[in-house]
């Protein structure tokens, strides 16, 4: 039997209690099918439907935030010490499904296995990470005046909601879950309708592990109706978010009306810059990883390939090269490079830019066509021949495709680099020290990587500027979004107060 056959099989295995049950709410430790509306999950893998899903309403938000709510003291006073070994927990719960859980996301959204496989043991280290911060997740400082001895802490925020997106919806969803739940926070979660298999695994994970009901609520719908009502919703103090930039500005706006906290982790189109004096096979390596892993379906894809015009001509041709090799498969084929994108909606809108590439005159050196008509797949795509005002250039395709751009001069690249309405992540591929002083320092992103591809550091803060987000995870950072920060004074001795109305 194949390696291919083997996880086929085991998968059968995994969606058999979700081809007969389906997926229902969460909320307060029950399961809840709202008012009986469903909708599908469909595998881009076959087009085939895995289970019915409940379609969630606006009631079922009131009730989960209601859940929530009641929860929050009771998680808020838990001891750090008994919260943090039920977080420890979690992670281990995580690691003893781990392949259930990967092979259940590359069926529910294309991703090869050979990232899915990490992505849940990611999840399990983003609740071993937290729940060792949570003793001094409270923790503050002392700010000692003439006359008062000042100190500082932090108390849970209260009831959050978390929205995530499709891809790698296990990974993302523990990074924004893990942090909530350890700053004492209860949580309702609402995954994504194109990729809700692995959130149901994750809240009967979290409950096992000994997490209060109500703690963990999820709900499974669509943006317009659940989602605005979660970020509408009173009991809800904050929203994370993982998702588009267009729907990100319309949380802020649903959430104003409340004065909502948010954290925005949104879109890219972020530049990976080579110079001529960078060790070109390593920067070929990293470029073709940073756009052609997870499906390019990631926000940090590194989708605009800046390379100097000295070396162009070279570096194109080697990367046409490896391009082409690269293997377009079944997810669950451990052989396998690149999947089908997520759903249908997706594959036409990144097949669409193959004649936009066209049009805008822009060169198709590998790829540029769809595989088979069984699934959503495509052909690692590269657009050579480009220049920064073409919209291949612009709009954030979120998927498999790379365009190059070549430039001469530093001044140039930093030009061209920051001409975007994004800010996410940047990658420099440089030898020179001091140049690599000089660009970061300039260049308008969040995060950037100098002569490496991205490498997640979970205590350093993670996020984007300008149309790429608001807001940090990672470390305190995390923290310092899920919890509010509390100040008292005590006074040190008798000193003067001003005398009001005194005779």
């Amino acid at each position: 039997m194949s390696a291919l056959d083997d996880n086929l099989g085991k998968l059968a295995g995994y969606l058999a209690r979700f081809r007969d049950n389906g997926i229902e709410n969460r909320i307060a430790g029950q399961d809840m099918g709202g008012d009986g509306k469903q909708f599908q999950s469909i595998s881009p893998v076959d087009k085939n439907v895995i289970c019915n899903v409940a379609h969630g309403t606006a009631a079922d938000i009131d009730r989960a935030a209601q859940a929530a709510s009641d929860a929050f003291a009771d998680w808020r006073d838990i001891p750090a010490t008994e919260r943090k070994k039920i977080l420890i927990r979690v992670a281990e719960g995580i690691e003893a499904r781990a392949e259930e859980i990967a092979l259940c996301e590359c069926w529910d959204t294309g991703q090869a296995l050979r990232f899915m496989s990490k992505a849940a043991l990611r999840g399990a280290e983003n609740f071993r990470y937290f729940a060792d911060q949570v003793v001094q997740a409270r923790d503050g400082q002392h700010l000692k005046s003439p006359t008062l001895m000042n100190v500082t802490t932090r108390v849970p925020i209260g009831p959050v909601g978390v929205i995530t997106p499709w891809n790698t919806p296990f990974m993302l969803s523990t990074w924004k879950i893990a942090p909530a739940l350890a700053a004492g926070c209860t949580v309702v979660h609402k995954p994504a309708e194109a990729s809700p298999l692995t959130a149901r695994l994750l809240v009967e994970i979290a409950e096992e592990a000994g997490l209060p009901p109500g703690v963990l609520n999820t709900v499974n719908g669509f943006g317009e109706e659940v989602g605005k009502a979660l970020c509408e919703h009173p009991k809800i103090k904050a929203i994370a978010f993982v998702g588009e930039s267009r729907t990100g500005s319309l949380i802020t706006r649903q959430g104003a009306d409340t004065l909502k906290r948010n954290h925005l982790e949104l879109g890219g189109k972020n530049p990976v810059i080579v110079f001529d004096d960078a060790d070109l096979d390593r920067a070929l390596d990293a470029v073709i990883f940073m756009i052609y892993s997870i499906n390019g379906e990631r926000c940090t894809s590194s989708s605009r390939l800046l390379v100097q015009d000295t070396i162009r001509e070279e570096f194109e041709a080697r990367l046409v090269e490896r391009v082409r090799n690269i293997r377009v498969g079944h997810p669950l084929d451990p052989a396998t490079e690149i999947g089908p994108l997520v759903t249908e909606e997706h594959f036409s809108k990144v097949t669409r830019y193959f004649d936009i590439a066209r049009e805008d005159g822009a060169t198709i050196a590998a790829g540029g066509e769809a595989v088979g008509d069984e699934g959503y797949f495509v052909r690692p795509t590269l657009f050579t021949g480009a220049n920064n005002q073409m919209r291949i250039a612009r709009e954030e395709i979120f998927g498999p495709v790379l365009t190059s751009i070549p430039f001469s001069s530093e001044e140039e690249a930093l030009r061209i680099a920051n001409d975007t309405d994004y800010g996410l992540t940047g990658y420099v591929w440089t030898n020179d020290l001091t140049r690599a002083l000089r660009f970061t320092d300039r260049l308008e992103a969040g995060m950037i990587w100098v002569n490496s591809e991205n490498v997640r550091h979970l205590p350093t803060p993670f996020g984007g500027v300008k149309s790429s987000g608001i807001g940090r995870d990672g470390g305190d950072w995390s923290f310092e979004f899920y919890m509010e920060q509390k100040h008292i004074g005590f006074a040190t001795g008798q000193h003067k107060i001003t005398k009001l109305g005194a005779l």
